[in-house]
């Protein structure tokens, strides 16, 4: 949560989302998932986020990868749906039981940007 709040305090970042991924030499990876305002253009790079988090908490906290998204998955009380943005961005094919997921079209647009 400390990183997801490190970067929304950015002031181009609307939403975060963050969770790990299998990494080769560390175990575990840092992988963010970011929504920016409607009424900005995506003009932050990678660099500028993982500079900004470095500044707010520390290196022990760089993320391994920032992904820009459209929306992130959420239940329908409002939930980001961790578990979902964990196996993307591990790369798993089954993401298992998606029943309680808001919108549908969230993971294809993950799944896209992914690619």
């Amino acid at each position: 949560m400390e990183i997801e709040s490190a970067l929304v305090s950015h002031a181009q970042v609307a939403e975060a989302a963050v969770v790990g991924f299998p990494h080769d030499l560390k175990g575990e990876g840092i992988c963010c998932f970011v929504r920016q305002p409607s009424t900005t253009t995506p003009r932050n790079s990678r660099a500028e986020l993982i500079a900004h988090v470095r500044e707010q908490i520390g290196a022990i906290a760089t993320p391994d990868q920032i992904r820009f998204a459209a929306a992130v998955p959420k239940t329908r009380s409002g939930k980001i749906m961790r578990r979902l943005l964990r196996d993307i961005a591990a790369g798993r094919e089954n993401i298992g039981d998606t029943t309680t997921l808001e919108d549908y079209t969230v993971l294809a647009k993950l799944r896209e940007e992914d690619e």
